[in-house]
């Protein structure tokens, strides 16, 4: 009994020496995924990756070769926090470029990431008794980070007969007093969706009259098809311009996500805010990746424009094979590298699938519990179409034996 008495009063004493924040902070259960993934590839077993959250080409010579010269030419101090003026000068030039945005050098912020961006940008807009609106099915870190900062998600729940998208009608019924902050995700992870601009300047319009900030996360721009047209909210008028954070970087459009270069563009007194907290928390982003991200800015959309090809021929190949199999379904993604896959018919929940499928046929997947739809599991596209061909060829097989 005593040991017992002792036990308790050990885990006692571990849960008071974390701060009451991280409470509410839910483990990723796609770590677990990825990293049984990883264990079994390292024991040699033939591991098909569908639930890579990156592009799987190389980073483009060029860029490497000006992050080498950074290196040889001794740039590897401490920069300006908010970025070097060069990057901040090119940065405000694609936001003009692409999204007729305008903005100026002081209003840019470089992070390390676009998910760093996101997360300085609501740590310095949100108080405890705030409320964030999420369209569900969302991306993993958006919840977590509004725990972080000690306010509550609040989640409007989409279906695919919307392609995943929110109304007017929706936010409205979703809007309380202590709303303050929307996060939209277009397009999305993980369901590919874009919004239209009839679309968003609904949903502007309503944000305006109700003094509601926007997050958008615009990290998926350059990777959209069908002939769409990417639309950036802030861009519609001063008033929801003045409610934006429009949230961007290069880990997608110039596959390079493992050199953290994130941007954002705000109003000048929330730029001037997050300036200060990044100060104070990470301070500059990489010198040398800053680089390298001057350097991808400057090029001709050569690479991007091929990837985005590459990128729409493959969820062309896999939503034909995808149609083979009856117990799945799905709603085609109009950007980003992910398909949502509807798996209520095989009556497993979303992490049951994934594991058995990874355990049975060495193929990984994201289950969709980690973004608030647990019928659902995410593939990415990310991969070649001869390692989506042997996917799809052992995924089919196993949901037949269901």
């Amino acid at each position: 009994m005593r040991q017992c008495g002792l036990l308790a009063e050990t885990f006692m004493k571990i849960d008071t020496r974390l701060a009451e924040r991280l409470k509410k902070i839910n483990p990723s259960s796609t770590l677990a995924i990825t990293s049984r993934a990883k264990k079994l590839k390292s024991e040699g077993k033939d591991i098909l990756n569908f639930a890579a959250g990156e592009p799987d080409f190389d980073t483009p010579d060029f860029i490497k070769e000006a992050a080498i010269q950074a290196v040889n030419s001794g740039f590897t101090k401490y920069t300006p926090t908010t970025g070097i003026a060069e990057l901040k000068k090119l940065i405000c030039e694609k936001f003009k470029k692409d999204n007729s945005l305008e903005y100026l050098p002081e209003q840019i912020i470089v992070s390390n990431g676009a998910k760093h961006s996101i997360f300085n940008a609501l740590m310095v807009l949100l108080n405890r008794a705030d409320e964030v609106l999420i369209p569900l099915p969302y991306w993993v870190s958006y919840p977590e980070m509004v725990n972080l900062c000690e306010a509550t998600p609040r989640y409007i729940k989409t279906t695919a007969a919307n392609n995943f998208k929110i109304s007017v009608a929706d936010l409205t019924k979703h809007i309380t007093q202590k709303t303050k902050v929307l996060i939209l995700n277009s397009p999305s992870n993980p369901t590919g969706c874009v919004y239209s601009k009839k679309e968003l300047e609904g949903i502007a319009k309503l944000c305006v009259e109700k003094n509601i900030f926007v997050i958008s996360d615009e990290i998926y721009e350059k990777i959209i098809f069908d002939g769409q047209k990417h639309e950036s909210i802030a861009g519609f008028n001063k008033d929801i311009y003045n409610l934006t954070i429009t949230v961007n970087g290069l880990s997608k459009s110039h596959s390079m996500t493992g050199w953290r270069i994130g941007y954002l563009g705000a109003p000048s007194d929330i730029a001037g805010a997050i300036s200060n907290l990044q100060d104070h928390s990470t301070s500059n982003p990489n010198s040398i990746a800053q680089k390298a991200a001057v350097a991808a800015l400057n090029a001709p959309e050569d690479f991007t424009r091929k990837l985005c090809q590459e990128f729409e021929e493959r969820r062309n190949y896999l939503a034909s094979r995808l149609k083979e199999i009856d117990k799945l379904s799905f709603t085609l993604p109009q950007g980003a590298f992910y398909m949502f896959c509807n798996i209520s018919k095989t009556k497993l929940d979303s992490m049951t699938f994934a594991k058995r499928l990874l355990d049975e046929e060495y193929v990984s997947v994201i289950p969709g519990g980690s973004f608030g739809m647990d019928n659902y599991i995410r593939i990415s596209f990310a991969t070649g179409i001869e390692d989506l061909a042997k996917g799809m060829d052992r995924l089919k097989k196993w949901v037949l034996k269901l």
